[in-house]
């Protein structure tokens, strides 16, 4: 097949080419490069975006994130091509309950913008095969780029090789998370590449696992040691202290 990939050469989009190359012929989209043409095209991977919770400009978000994926995909139904689109579990907000009929309550920019998308998706209800995954805390190769934005798993590391100390939120044995990693998410992601069905599925592990326990197995591969630091007065009330997929309608339509 011929397949388009945005962000490629993001976090996820590294692993994802790399996925498809060896069966399928990709075609590599950045932002900054000329418009994808996506005629002739099997399936558009949509990855692509601002992807920073505590980012501040709001028209940027915008363009990227929203103005962008939408002439995306008025292509795409235009040439009839299948549609994957990579949403968020931050659309959530600050709740407990997981399932993709639930309400969303997005609370920052980043989050409002994956909402917006697949409201527009809803509305547009347009004949192709569109499918919206809500990614829960994902991990792995190739986010080392991300910085402050990087997973855990990664930042933890990255701090126990260079400092030897993992700084970590007070508090931080109640923060869970449902953290999946890069690998399960591309593979789940070309299975559906079979699932003549369009919706929205949550891609997490129905498991939380707290960021202090996180620390603790990087501790103690490392023999860094844990330093607890203020909660920043910028992420107090909008902050997802938990979260945990709903998994149900994911193994259902992969027969898990």
């Amino acid at each position: 097949m011929k397949i388009l990939v945005t962000g490629s050469n993001g976090f996820i989009g590294q692993n994802m080419v790399n996925a498809l190359e060896p069966h399928h012929e990709v075609v590599k989209n950045e932002w900054g490069m000329s418009f994808p043409k996506v005629k002739g095209l099997d399936w558009v991977i949509h990855l692509g975006a601002i992807s920073s919770t505590t980012e501040t400009n709001i028209s940027r978000i915008y363009r990227q994130n929203v103005e962008f994926s939408i002439k995306l995909y008025e292509e795409c139904i235009k040439h009839n091509v299948k549609f994957q689109f990579a949403s968020s579990a931050s659309v959530y907000g600050l709740k407990s309950d997981f399932k993709e009929t639930s309400p969303v309550d997005p609370q920052n920019h980043y989050a409002r913008s994956k909402a917006l998308f697949e409201k527009y998706v809803e509305f547009r209800n347009a004949d192709i095969t569109t499918q919206i995954f809500r990614y829960f805390n994902v991990h792995g190769p190739h986010e080392e780029h991300k910085g402050n934005q990087a997973s855990p798993f990664t930042k933890f590391m990255f701090q126990a090789k260079t400092t030897g100390k993992i700084k970590l939120f007070k508090g931080s044995e109640k923060f869970k998370r449902d953290f999946i990693h890069v690998g399960k998410v591309v593979m789940d992601q070309q299975r559906f590449f079979d699932v003549d069905e369009s919706g929205i599925w949550n891609f997490g592990t129905g498991n939380a696992r707290s960021f202090y326990d996180v620390a603790l197995e990087v501790s103690g591969k490392t023999g860094a040691t844990i330093e607890f630091i203020d909660f920043p007065e910028n992420l107090k009330g909008n902050y997802q202290e938990f979260t945990k997929a709903d998994t149900t309608k994911l193994r259902q339509t992969l027969a898990l």
